[in-house]
Parts: C-alpha cells; sequence; structure tokens
C-alpha cells in the first residue's frame, strides 16, 4: 500500500511540475481541434490561465462542440416531404406563392430559407390562440388532454415534481388506462431533481418516459452544456402547444420568489400542428431509441383550423446542426425591419451578428423596443444582459425592465406583420447550445395583436433610461463587466 502511495505521489508531483505543459496542451486541442466562434475560444483560454486543469475540467463538461456529431437523422421523413418543399421553392422562386399575398410579402426569401435548409414547410390553414397566463395555459391543456382519442406527447425542458405535475400526471395516467398512447419526454438536466421513481411509477401505470441526454452514476450529467430546451405538446395531431411555460408551480404564480410569471405560450390547430409532431418524434427517437417515423397512424388526424387563417412555419435549432436557424430567422426579420422592432426576452446575451443588426436598426430610425425581467433567476446571465441593454439604451433603443414579477416571454415581432416566438432566448446559448423550437408567424392580425400584447406588458415596466443607466452603482459596472467577459461561456 505505502509503494502504492508513493507511485500515485510522484506522479501528481510530476503533473504539477509540468503545469505549464499541460496547460499548453489543452490549449492546444481548444484551439485546434474544435470550430467555435473566436470570442468562445478567448474566453475558455482565460479560463484555463487563471485556474490551470481545473478550467480543462469545465470544458469537458461545458464546451465540447457537438456540431460535428449529427445526433438525429431525419432519412425517414425525406420522402414525405421533399414533393411539398420542392413544390413550395418553385412557387416561391417563379412567385405563384407570395406574389399577391399581402401576408408573405416581402418574407419570401425568409420561408424560401426555412424550406431550403431544415425543410420547414409553410402551412396556411392555422389559427392560433395566446397565453401569457400560466394558469390560463394549462386549464386549457388539461381541457384538450382530457379530450386525446389516440395519443398525448409531452415534452419539456423542466418538470417539477410538486402540484402541478400532479395534477397533469394524473390526467396522462387516466388516459393511458383508455388506451391512449402517452409519451413524456423531458430533458435530463432540467428535470434532475425529479426522483426516478416517479418516471418508473408512470410507466408502471402505462405512461411511456425517455430522458434526453440522461446523467451517469446517479446526477454525474457529462453533456450539461446541450439541453433540450424546447417545450411542445402534441394531442391527436388536432391541437399543438409551444411557447415558454415548463411545468412547476412558479410557472402558475405559486412561488413567491417570482410572483406572477409572465412569459408566451402558443395553441395552434392546423397543418403546423403536424410539424411539431415530426419535432418531438425525432427527439422521441433519439432519446428512447424508437422509430416512431414508422408508425403511419402518428402522423393522421391532422385538422385544418377554424377561423382566422395564418401563415405559420415552425423551426428548431441545435448543436446537432452547424446552422443556427432561429438566430438566423431572429437576424433576418431584424434586417427586414422598416419601422418597428419589439423584443422580449429573459436574457439577452446577442451574438455579434444580432448585436450589430440591432445597432444599424437603431441607428438606422427604426424604433427598437426590448424587454427583460427586473429581477434575475441566474444571476450572472443576467448581469450579462444588463450589460448589452446598456449598449442598447446608449445608441437610442427604448429598453424596459418587467416589474410585474418575473418576465420569460420569447420572442421577436417586427412591423407589426410577422413575429417569431416560441422558446429560444436572444441569447448565444439558445442560438448555438440548446435544442430549440419556434413559430414563425406571417399574418398582420396575429402580429399586432402580439404588439397590443407587448404595450399591455409596458404598464407594468420601468423604462431605463441613458441617465438611470450612467448612473448605476461601482457594484454594478463590476458585475457587468466581469459577467460580459464571460458571456461566450453563458
Amino acid at each position: 500500500m505505502e509503494n502504492l502511495w508513493e507511485i500515485v505521489k510522484t506522479i501528481v508531483i510530476y503533473f504539477f511540475d509540468h503545469l505549464l505543459f499541460w496547460n499548453l496542451l489543452f490549449a492546444f486541442v481548444i484551439v485546434f481541434f474544435q470550430r467555435r466562434d473566436p470570442k468562445s475560444v478567448w474566453a475558455w483560454l482565460l479560463l484555463l490561465y487563471f485556474i490551470p486543469v481545473l478550467g480543462f475540467i469545465f470544458y469537458l463538461f461545458l464546451g465540447q462542440d457537438m456540431n460535428k456529431r449529427k445526433m438525429f437523422k431525419i432519412k425517414e421523413l425525406e420522402d414525405h416531404l421533399h414533393e411539398a418543399v420542392r413544390q413550395q421553392e418553385h412557387q416561391l422562386q417563379t412567385a405563384e406563392l407570395g406574389g399577391s399575398d399581402e401576408s408573405i410579402m416581402g418574407y419570401t426569401d425568409l420561408i424560401l430559407y426555412n424550406l431550403q435548409t431544415t425543410g420547414a414547410v409553410l402551412s396556411d390553414d392555422n389559427d392560433v390562440d395566446f397565453f401569457t397566463d400560466g394558469t390560463d395555459k394549462f386549464r386549457a391543456l388539461v381541457e384538450d388532454m382530457k379530450k386525446a382519442e389516440h395519443f398525448i406527447h409531452i415534452q419539456y425542458y423542466i418538470i417539477k415534481d410538486d402540484v402541478l405535475f400532479q395534477a397533469i400526471k394524473d390526467i396522462l395516467i387516466e388516459k393511458a388506462a383508455q388506451g391512449v398512447e402517452v409519451r413524456v419526454l423531458f430533458d435530463a438536466m432540467g428535470c434532475r431533481w425529479v426522483n426516478h421513481k416517479r418516471w418508473k411509477e408512470l410507466r408502471e401505470k402505462g405512461v411511456m418516459t425517455a430522458e434526453f441526454f440522461p446523467a451517469i452514476l446517479g446526477r454525474l450529467q457529462l453533456r450539461i452544456n446541450y439541453r433540450n430546451h424546447r417545450k411542445i405538446v402534441v394531442i391527436d395531431n388536432k391541437v399543438g402547444y409551444v411557447g415558454g411555460f415548463n411545468i412547476g408551480k412558479e410557472y402558475v404564480g405559486l412561488d413567491k420568489k417570482f410572483g406572477h410569471w409572465r412569459d408566451t405560450h402558443m395553441r395552434i390547430r392546423g397543418s403546423a400542428v403536424l410539424a411539431l409532431q415530426i419535432r418531438f418524434i425525432l427527439d422521441w427517437n433519439y432519446a428512447a431509441r424508437e422509430n416512431l417515423l414508422q408508425n403511419a397512424k402518428l402522423f393522421e388526424g391532422v385538422n385544418s383550423g377554424n377561423r382566422d387563417f395564418c401563415k405559420m412555419q415552425i423551426i428548431s435549432s441545435g448543436p446537432d446542426n452547424t446552422i443556427q436557424q432561429i438566430r438566423d430567422n431572429y437576424l433576418r426579420l431584424i434586417a427586414k425591419a422598416k419601422k418597428s422592432i419589439y423584443i422580449q426576452t429573459p436574457y439577452f446575451i446577442p451574438d455579434e451578428s444580432i448585436y450589430n443588426a440591432l445597432m444599424v436598426a437603431v441607428r438606422s430610425g427604426i424604433e427598437v423596443n426590448i424587454m427583460i425581467p427586473c429581477m434575475p433567476d441566474h444571476p450572472f446571465v443576467y448581469w450579462a444582459t444588463y450589460s448589452y441593454i446598456g449598449d442598447m439604451i446608449m445608441a437610442g433603443a427604448k429598453c424596459y425592465t418587467y416589474n410585474n414579477g418575473f418576465l420569460h416571454s420569447k420572442g421577436i415581432i417586427v412591423d407589426g406583420k410577422v413575429f417569431c416566438y416560441g422558446t429560444a432566448n436572444m441569447d448565444i446559448r439558445s442560438f448555438a447550445l440548446n435544442f430549440e423550437v419556434n413559430a414563425v408567424v406571417y399574418d398582420k392580425k396575429k402580429a399586432r395583436e402580439m404588439e397590443l400584447l407587448f404595450k399591455e406588458d409596458l404598464k407594468v415596466c420601468k423604462q431605463i433610461t441613458k441617465d438611470s443607466y450612467a448612473s448605476r452603482r461601482l457594484i454594478v459596472r463590476i458585475k457587468e463587466q466581469i459577467c460580459r467577459l464571460m458571456s461566450p461561456l453563458l
């Protein structure tokens, strides 16, 4: 035993005697073996410099690049989608689609981009309801689940084992007993505090569950940096939900820390529901090691909406793809703005392209409005957000803090004509690291409805003026600078 201890001691001493060499080796790996943004590289190198060895351990958990690994194969869908995609591409290129359609006039290039990059078909038979209050959203969801006859597909980033999930769980078990196929897909990181006995209980009652990027050795998560942040519910292909609400008591205003929870969720009826279904199934196939694409019944039963039809594309992005589609949609919408831009986001950490596009828009006389929370749920992210908000204010944007609880709504509205809302924040993590899903809606009536919701929120907001921002305390300035320096890693 003494000899073994001496060997270990010798190895440790040797390692630390050659610490500079190992640090250079780790830096070499980061710089030359990963294709990533230069600012992110420098942030990691700084971390390595100030925290040798331990910094590289952080990198193994947080910094691995997954773009090189294609985690989902959608080959099975290509035959079904190819014809619709090619047909819409031809119509857009020959002006047969959108030539005289006011709702998409000026956005055919964006529609074509979404078609060509990920096969996001434009559907025109959808109606949409908006929920900004969690109680209303979950009340509607429960009623829709009670009507399910064939299947219920549920996917959330966070599911907390509390009073809200208990109510939903009881309905899922009841429907499974009736022969309805019930599937629950959850993210391991977002649901890390849920006891695995809870999922076992559901499975024993006939509810199928799957865990995205499961932890190893209990709660050890090696892919902590890559989170499935999507929130999707599809019921019988007749109704679909997508937006910002997770499952937990805080999302229905029962957490004293946050109070009222302001979010945005959409209830969709129409062909866009099938796009949400496909997104769910691709994620489920990966997590559960199944192939539900072979089950034709899961793609049947789609009905058109019954009022106020609007055109829509469902877009998604994640680290499994080199194309940051949601970021690119935000970027294109900002670049195409003529009059106004409204942004709601709990985290505002734009990458360089979004930052510059917004700066150009502000300095071009376009009205840019950005709303963020008045309180942090993640302090480092919040102070980095406040730093970037300061830049926008000084450039001439109107920026507000939402003072009636916590703002978790995520999206952008442009010119009262089009909006893009869903699960993606206006930050680098959502653009490149998280698995996200948004809906792009091309419809003046619905876009103006969203604008009115934004303006209603202004009644409980406080504007951050140039004077108030310039007079912030020294400690706030220090927090901002430190957190902004780390923003590529947040």
